[in-house]
């Protein structure tokens, strides 16, 4: 069984001999490493990619859409001006693989789109995004660069998250009607930032929970560490106060996966009985709290108790109308669906809603993607999905093992503190985050598609870049990444 789930996730697939005897990547990439040997800029490559990845993510939440995709734009082209001028193999990993197959599926289903000129249009934003998944994956190969970049977007989310909390204080009102105006959340204030939607702002606030909570394990020193814990607390709180019930679903998912994988990742210091205990104490503690806190705070328990109304609340019901009119899309188009992006659904659904239901997107991730790609599609982005998870819990295991080799592990000591050596890698922090956002994001993606958003859909595929940027092909470059972190 192991056996077929390695197959399966490509484990063992022997990318660098493949990538060495293909013609067509060894004719695409390098054809102008001569130019950029005497190039004097390019020899700032990676600092220049890096300031390109910073001002993106430095930027998204504060600019409109259109200077976001002149940014990803350049950085596209970058990568591209970076593969034709390398001067070595470029670093392929199984995720680029299957990324590449969704995108290859993406460009059929837009060519057999009954809707083609829309569905181009969307295809060409889901290149872009792929596109500047390459360069992220690449640049955060290097992990001075990925720790920089993270800390941009956290100190970024800061300020969103500050001033988020700051129009909770105010009282600010709606930019719309978030609430069922019928129940008694009808005048609640929602915090929305500078992302002008509580939904899409708890869904860009998860990723930074996840990452400032490994900062309090990675970064060094007490003001550091002040700061991460800072960014935590504003954050959550931030979150609380968008009363987004599926970033909240996304917040405990997240919570959880993020838990089992520290556990994960000491276990080999823990006495036995807390290998065997800390994990269902932790997580029974946790499921405690929560209901402590639904139960104690009125606003939090009537929110919560919404969920489970059915189309007793407005909101459930506007989506579940929704989803019933795109299964009837899904059912018509099984195979390769109606062509990629939000201009070929607008063009199509029409023809399914219910009156005076309309709608931009699906409201569930999984749904989107199969309307959009179809069946196909959506079996990909599962193996996708899988497979990046199941690359980033190798790659956890092998940094954990590096560090706590067996000299770490003689005998069991009930001082867990005396037996943590010092750290050879924290990057393992940075992956245990990484998969607890992707857990969540896809939490909240089954109620919601606020992350095709460009804002939240850079973050996904961050997640997925960082995972991706600590695979090795080789033991030399898996030595390197250790020593180096």
């Amino acid at each position: 069984m192991n056996s077929v789930w390695q197959q399966l996730t490509l484990v063992n697939l022997p990318l660098l001999q493949w990538q060495n005897g293909s013609y067509l990547l060894n004719w695409a990439i390098g054809p102008l490493r001569s130019w950029r040997q005497s190039s004097w800029l390019m020899q700032w490559a990676e600092p220049l990619g890096f300031v390109l990845l910073a001002l993106t993510f430095g930027m998204g939440p504060f600019v409109n859409n259109a200077l976001v995709g002149v940014l990803m734009a350049a950085g596209a082209a970058f990568w591209l001006l970076l593969t034709v001028s390398d001067d070595r193999a470029i670093a392929l990993t199984p995720i680029h693989l299957l990324v590449f197959l969704y995108w290859g599926i993406s460009t059929v289903a837009a060519a057999m789109s009954p809707v083609k000129a829309a569905a181009f249009t969307g295809w060409t934003k889901l290149t872009l995004y792929l596109l500047f998944f390459a360069l992220m994956a690449r640049i955060l190969r290097d992990s001075r660069w990925r720790s920089y970049l993270i800390a941009v977007y956290l100190n970024v989310s800061l300020i969103v998250s500050f001033y988020g909390v700051r129009q909770w204080i105010d009282k600010v009102p709606p930019l719309a009607t978030w609430n069922d105006p019928t129940s008694t959340q009808a005048n609640l204030t929602r915090a929305y930032s500078f992302l002008g939607n509580p939904n899409l702002l708890g869904s860009y606030l998860l990723p930074a929970i996840a990452l400032s909570a490994a900062a309090l394990f990675v970064w060094k020193g007490w003001g550091t560490k002040l700061l991460a814990l800072t960014m935590l607390l504003v954050n959550c709180a931030c979150l609380r106060f968008t009363d987004s019930r599926g970033a909240w679903i996304g917040f405990v998912a997240l919570l959880v996966v993020f838990l089992v994988l520290l556990w994960y990742w000491y276990s080999p210091l823990m006495p036995r009985f807390w290998r065997t205990w800390a994990l269902p104490l932790g997580l029974g503690s946790l499921a405690g709290m929560l209901i402590l806190g639904i139960v104690l705070v009125e606003p939090l328990r009537d929110r919560v108790a919404s969920m489970f109304i059915g189309r007793g609340d407005s909101s459930n019901n506007f989506r579940i109308n929704v989803w019933t009119a795109v299964i009837d899309m899904i059912r018509d188009r099984p195979i390769l669906g109606i062509g990629p992006g939000n201009n070929a659904f607008n063009k199509v659904y029409p023809l399914y809603m219910k009156p005076r239901f309309t709608a931009l997107s699906a409201y569930s991730v999984l749904l989107e993607i199969a309307v959009e790609t179809g069946i196909i599609g959506l079996s990909c982005f599962i193996w996708l999905l899988a497979t990046t998870v199941n690359q980033g819990v190798l790659q956890i295991k092998k940094l954990r093992d590096a560090q706590f080799n067996s000299s770490n592990l003689a005998g069991e000591s009930s001082n867990l503190q005396s037996k943590i050596p010092n750290l050879k890698s924290d990057g393992g922090f940075w992956l245990i985050a990484a998969i607890a956002t992707l857990a969540g994001m896809m939490a909240h993606g089954f109620v919601d598609t606020v992350w095709y958003r460009p804002e939240v859909n850079m973050l996904w595929w961050l997640m997925v870049a960082i995972i991706a940027s600590f695979y090795r092909n080789s033991p030399q470059e898996t030595a390197g990444t250790i020593s180096g972190e």
